[in-house]
């Protein structure tokens, strides 16, 4: 199945002067912003478009439960997930389990905007925070 970068998502601890960096000094675009207090998210999140290729900043909104703030204390901001879109989710979960390769089920879940999402087990990606997305219901 093929694979496409769909988005990069960044830890910041300061979502103003982040979203400032992306919008005037690299010239993006802000899309979105709003805040998910869904359990395992505890997140603000500000999408940005940045010559066609979108960014998702990431703030923790619970220093405690949140797992941007677990990522930022581990690791400090920066780069926290790459997000691949696939065609169908469904089908992409099945080659995964044939390949050997776990999820976080408890990561599956849709956002606002109709993408369907998982996270892969770091364990099986070399360390890497990667995401894999879908958009069933957008055309």
């Amino acid at each position: 199945m093929e694979k496409k970068i769909d988005h990069i998502g960044i830890a910041v601890r300061d979502m103003e002067s982040s979203i400032n960096f992306y919008v005037n000094v690299l010239g993006g675009t802000l899309i979105d912003r709003y805040v998910s207090e869904a359990v395992g998210v505890e997140s603000e999140v500000t999408i940005l478009e940045v010559n066609g290729d979108r960014i998702e900043l990431l703030a923790p909104t619970n220093n405690h439960t949140s797992p941007i703030a677990r990522f930022i204390k581990q690791k400090g901001k920066g780069v926290h997930h790459i997000a691949y879109r696939v065609e169908n989710l469904d089908t992409a979960l099945v080659e995964l389990e044939q390949q050997g390769i776990r999820v976080l089920a408890e990561t599956l879940r849709t956002n606002k905007h109709g993408r369907r999402l998982i996270y892969l087990n770091p364990a099986d990606t070399e360390g890497t925070i990667i995401e894999y997305c879908d958009y069933p219901d957008v055309t």
